[in-house]
This record gives C-alpha cells, structure tokens and sequence, in this order.
C-alpha cells in the first residue's frame, strides 16, 4: 500500500509541478499545430515544423568568415531564444541560427528556447494560472518585454548583452559578432 501512495504521489507532484517541454496545441486563428512554452530543438523534427526548420537550415550557407572573430568567445555566452512557430520570421531565421551554432559547436545545453504564441505568451493553455500562478515560461517571457519574434538574447554573466529582434540589422552572423566582442 505505501509504494501505491508513494507512487501516486511522485506521479501528482510531477504533473502539478513540473514544466512540459515542447507542448503543441492548435494555432487559434489557422489550426495548425503550434508550439507553446519551453521546448527543445528536438520539437522542430515533428513533421508539422520539420518542413520549414529543415528546408530553411539546409539551404542557409554560414558566413564562416565573420565568425572567426568570434568563435572561442561565443562560448562565454548563453542565448535565449523567444519564437512563435506560427511566425514567417521566426520560420526563416532560428533554423538559419541553429546552423550558426551548429557551425561554431556552440553547446545545445546553454540555449533556452521559448515558444510563444500570437499574444506573446509562453504558457499552454493547459498550465494557464494553475493554482492562481502562471507558469515560469510564461513568466520569463514577459519579463523578456518580447514585442517581436524572433527575439534571440545574449547574456554573458547572467546579464543581457544585446538582441537580435525579428531579423538582423546586417546578417545573423555580423550582428552576433557586434554583440559578442561588445564591452
């Protein structure tokens, strides 16, 4: 009988408290399959994103050149990544910096990549304001103050370091390199 209690117990503490990662629901307006909260880069092989992030990350070819500048201090950076998988930019962009990182054998552990919907929200409808507090995605993301997607945030030392919002001002690579020799 204890281990049915116990058993019962880790199995409500999990789901009360735990954060489920690469939660999809459906988009309200197209209802296509969206992805909403913390995720991980294995989300984009499921067959509703994998059409994109693939096409997009195979055809983008890595401007090796101004990434030298940078290649031993990028790893000093953690990166941030707030996205909707139902925005255009968002589609173009982070599978064209995923392939950046590829290249610079940036590790995978020191990104965070948050899924927002329409409203900029990072909560699953299922997690909304469970017991009277939001879910810490949804959390983070609006202390992020995310008015566009992608957003893709470098912090060095626990403290932002500049911003890539919506597209880059130059290329992904050039504005990477302004942000990470930045003082």
């Amino acid at each position: 009988m204890k281990k049915y209690i116990l058993l019962l117990f880790f199995f409500l503490s999990a789901n009360t408290f735990g954060q489920e990662i690469n939660y999809m629901s459906k988009d309200p307006i197209t209802g296509k399959p969206m992805l909403t909260g913390y995720c991980n880069r294995e989300a984009f092989n499921d067959t509703s994103f994998s059409w994109w992030f693939n096409s997009e990350y195979n055809m983008y070819e890595v401007d090796s050149a101004s990434l030298d500048k940078i290649s031993d201090k990028i790893k000093n950076a953690d990166i941030t990544i707030v996205m909707g998988t139902w925005c255009s930019d968002s589609r173009t962009q982070v599978p064209r910096f995923y392939k950046i990182l590829d290249y610079l054998k940036y590790p995978s552990d020191k990104v965070k990549l948050i899924m927002v919907d329409r409203d900029k929200k990072a909560c699953p409808p299922k997690f909304q304001r469970r017991r009277g507090k939001s879910p810490i995605a949804d959390d983070e993301a609006a202390g992020l103050k995310i008015n566009l997607v992608p957003t893709i945030i470098f912090y060095e030392d626990g403290k932002e370091k500049g911003r890539i919002v919506e597209a880059p001002a130059e290329t992904l690579e050039k504005d990477m390199v302004r942000i990470i020799k930045r003082n």
